[in-house]
């Protein structure tokens, strides 16, 4: 079998750009994470930060129940964006599952 380097360093900087398209596409993604019919909502960028919490008033009138609905919209939100890298690695991989390459969630 003979291995071609030279291909091989054409193909890893194949790879090394596809990845860093890929880094620029996950921190355009935005998705809205929400709990208690729209009572708490958080935005969650693709790269997992969190750019924006809104609670409507009547919400922090029972902080133990504003507390559960922080960590749902929360549980929503990464859930949806883990959904959204999957197919966007999805369609960059060609639908395979590759270990260890960004959007290939356990």
């Amino acid at each position: 079998m003979n291995i071609n380097p030279f291909e091989l360093l054409k193909n890893a900087q194949k790879i090394q750009e596809q990845m860093s398209g890929f880094q620029e596409k996950l921190g355009a993604i935005t998705v809205t994470g929400a709990s208690g019919g729209g009572l708490v909502e958080i935005d969650i960028s693709g790269k997992l930060e969190v750019n924006a919490v809104r609670i409507a008033p009547e919400a922090a009138k029972d902080i133990e129940m504003l507390q559960d609905l922080i960590m749902a919209a929360f549980s929503d939100g990464t859930a949806k964006v883990k959904e959204a890298v999957s197919s966007e690695a999805s369609s960059m991989t060609g639908g395979l599952n590759i270990p260890g390459f960004p959007g290939s969630f356990g």
